[in-house]
């Protein structure tokens, strides 16, 4: 695993570069979250790539368990990749949400995802 800083507004941004999946459940988000975190990064942006499938499936509320986590110790979360391949309209309605509630962000590219944080700022 490999962290990519950057910076926008004053604000520490944590891209995670891997080849594996690196959340699998709420346990292994909490340590990634505490690594960042005692870092002093203040947002994450991870690839979809480096989250187990399921996340994806709400039926599991792995998703909803995960960003809850993260809101709780204010570490906005940015998640980037192609979320077209996923038929569920429960899906794509909880994606619109969240992007709408700004606290986290789905979206296609790392730019779009800092454009997104620096508009919410800390």
């Amino acid at each position: 695993m490999e962290i990519k800083e950057h910076n926008t507004n004053d604000i520490r941004i944590a891209e995670i570069i891997s080849d594996e999946v690196l959340i699998q459940d709420t346990e292994s988000a909490l340590d990634l979250l505490g690594n960042v975190y005692y870092q002093g990064f203040d947002k994450i942006i991870l690839h979809q790539e480096n989250i187990i499938p399921s996340f994806f499936d709400l039926k599991t509320k792995i998703a909803g368990d995960i960003l809850q986590k993260f809101a709780q110790y204010r570490m906005p979360i940015g998640i980037i990749g192609d979320f077209s391949k996923y038929q569920s309209n429960s899906l794509k309605e909880f994606i619109y949400e969240t992007n709408k509630v700004g606290h986290n962000y789905f979206g296609g590219s790392r730019e779009g995802a800092l454009q997104h944080f620096a508009n919410t700022g800390r």
